[in-house]
């Protein structure tokens, strides 16, 4: 098993210390001299084996703990399996996992995804990272990781301005790309919906809604440009305050507009409550949105029957159900007790790419942040979705965009994303 370490949260309640302050404190301290002490808080491999940290960055406090977990399951397994075969390149995995979710914010916090940035690149030991899993705080940490030249690969932030040349002097200000991702992004999964609605369900109108956040908000961007483009009415859009309870007055009036079609660009915070009062107000309107819509949470805090029906997408191809890829999600199911999500595949098919880097780079040379960065942009690295490799501004060279319906399937929990996530195909692409 790779060395695990939780922070962040910060804002995390801490338990009075029941203990006298000499008993616990003093004890440890004199711990600390012992080597004995020492051992206990080496990282998982042995003293002469060598080792190097990849540093894991995921909501795991707020709404999308949930689907964050499924997404550290898929990194941890990879990690586990390939120390398992003696790690990557002679040097074993251990991984510094940081929480970017506190309770202020309810979902993941930008401002805490800086910090754990700055904890990434002040850990010398640290040659790659994945994550983080929004784009909120990609934006929030690609700087600081540009001044530590330390590359992440994210398995689910899908926000353009990240990779686009456009943005370089704001995401990687230093150096070259450092920001590569597993999915394709919004500039895909945003059109690509629109040309469903428009194309496959042969609608005619939609107004658009938005959670205020750096990827709902580029997501419909991205839909409602295409969306005009390919002749849908656009009847209006507004913005919700993923922290409001009551998004009733906003639905009242999208009812007396009587679109064919809702499409929202918003996380679970905000997509939970607007399944549920979407399905008492606007029952008979198409619903759909992006992979923030797609995730155990909404299946199990939206609920059914509120739940039915909605599309949803996700920025990379489907293979949970794929046959070749069965037996790892056998394993993954029985290991955690859990179905995996098909971005659970894109964050351990990154952990392959940053090892497959590892592994070249210990061939020629030391494993310094530098060359495993090199190694990651001219990786073509063979994974469970398929060969992965990036361009040069990191984006993954596939573009593909799956469509999903929840039709609900009382034989398997309602929490399970394979079985409650009805596959619909790839999205129409121009």
């Amino acid at each position: 098993m790779a060395a695990f370490v939780l922070h962040g949260g910060n804002d995390a309640p801490v338990e009075d210390d029941p203990m006298p302050v000499f008993s616990r404190r003093s004890a440890f301290a004199l711990l600390l001299l012992s080597g004995s002490a020492l051992s206990l808080l080496r990282p998982a491999a042995a003293a002469d084996e060598k080792s190097v940290t990849i540093g894991v960055d995921l909501p795991l406090t707020g709404t999308q703990a949930d689907t964050a977990n499924l997404v550290r399951w898929g990194m941890q397994s990879a990690v586990d399996e390939l120390n398992a075969k003696g790690g990557a390149g002679g040097y074993h995995l251990n991984v510094l996992m940081l929480d970017d979710g506190t309770t202020t914010a309810g979902q993941y916090d930008p401002a805490q995804a800086a910090i754990n940035a700055r904890k990434m690149v002040s850990d010398t030991t640290v040659v790659a990272a994945i994550g983080p899993m929004n784009s909120g705080s990609a934006k929030a940490m690609t700087p600081i990781l540009s001044q530590g030249g330390l590359a992440t690969i994210t398995p689910s932030s899908t926000n353009p301005d990240l990779t686009s040349p456009k943005f370089a002097a704001i995401y990687h200000p230093v150096g070259p790309v450092i920001f590569f991702r597993t999915v394709t992004t919004d500039a895909y999964q945003g059109p690509n919906m629109a040309n469903f609605f428009a194309e496959t369900l042969k609608l005619k109108s939609v107004y658009i809604l938005d959670d205020s956040g750096a990827y709902g908000v580029g997501l419909a961007d991205a839909f409602e440009g295409q969306a005009r483009k390919k002749g849908l009415t656009v009847l209006g859009r507004d913005r919700l305050d993923p922290k409001q309870a009551d998004y009733s007055a906003i639905l009242t009036k999208i009812k007396s507009l009587a679109p064919d079609a809702l499409y929202v660009g918003a996380d679970a915070q905000a997509g939970v409550k607007l399944m549920k009062q979407g399905y008492d107000i606007i029952p008979s309107v198409v619903k759909g949105g992006g992979d923030g819509f797609f995730g155990p949470e909404l299946l199990t805090a939206g609920g059914f029957p509120a739940a039915e029906g909605w599309y949803s997408t996700i920025a990379s191809p489907h293979v949970t159900e794929n046959p070749d890829v069965a037996p790892w999600v056998q394993t993954y199911t029985d290991k955690y007790g859990r179905q995996p999500s098909d971005y659970a595949i894109t964050a351990y098919d990154g952990v392959k790419v940053i090892a497959d880097a590892i592994d070249r780079v210990a061939k020629t040379g030391p494993v310094t942040r530098a060359a495993v960065r090199t190694a990651i942009q001219t990786a073509k690295v063979p994974t469970l979705q398929g060969v992965v490799s990036f361009d040069e501004n990191g984006d993954l060279a596939s573009r593909t965009v799956s469509v999903f319906q929840i039709k609900h399937d009382e034989k398997f929990a309602a929490g399970d994303v394979i079985h409650q996530y009805k596959y619909i195909g790839v999205a129409p692409q121009e």
